[in-house]
């Protein structure tokens, strides 16, 4: 078989279509059809416009074709009717975990924030300790040199 066949369940199945639809339609003409083995085939690339009608004229030419195409437009809104509601859901999935994770991001950068804090406070101080050591260093040198130099002096002097 050439192109994509399958059987009549399974194009019923596909259509949402009641299996004596399909053989209505296919007794009409409106399905490509192929018969192997004694089994019936169906093409579903082709003859689609049997199954969803292309204007007003054929949905009042039978009471078959407007109660087809009534049944397969009802299943048909009421798939995208559901898949509409589970993209919703996933949106809202979405919504719901992008908040959870911002809610951690910014809490993560209240901690990070007070860690800075901190760490400031901590170089302020470590800052403040090093600049009195450093006077001192010199208070002593000062005071080790001026005490020196007077037992240099009269080291020399003698």
């Amino acid at each position: 078989m050439q192109g994509h066949w399958m059987s009549i369940d399974d194009y019923a199945h596909m259509t949402h279509l009641e299996r004596s639809a399909v053989e209505a339609l296919i007794v009409r003409g409106k399905l490509t059809t192929i018969v192997e083995d004694g089994e019936v085939f169906i093409d579903p690339g082709h003859g689609m416009a049997g199954i969803v009608p292309s204007g007003l004229h054929e949905l009042s030419a039978s009471h078959a074709d407007v109660t087809l195409g009534a049944s397969f437009v009802e299943k048909t809104i009421g798939t995208i009717i559901n898949l509409h509601e589970k993209v919703l859901v996933a949106k809202e999935e979405t919504i719901e975990s992008i908040k959870n994770e911002n809610l951690f991001l910014k809490e993560a950068l209240g901690s990070l924030q007070e860690l800075y804090d901190e760490d400031r406070k901590t170089i302020a101080t470590l800052t403040e300790q090093l600049r009195l050591s450093q006077q001192e260093v010199e208070f002593m040198r000062r005071k080790y040199k001026l005490m020196w130099g007077k037992v240099i002096d009269e080291y020399g002097a003698q």
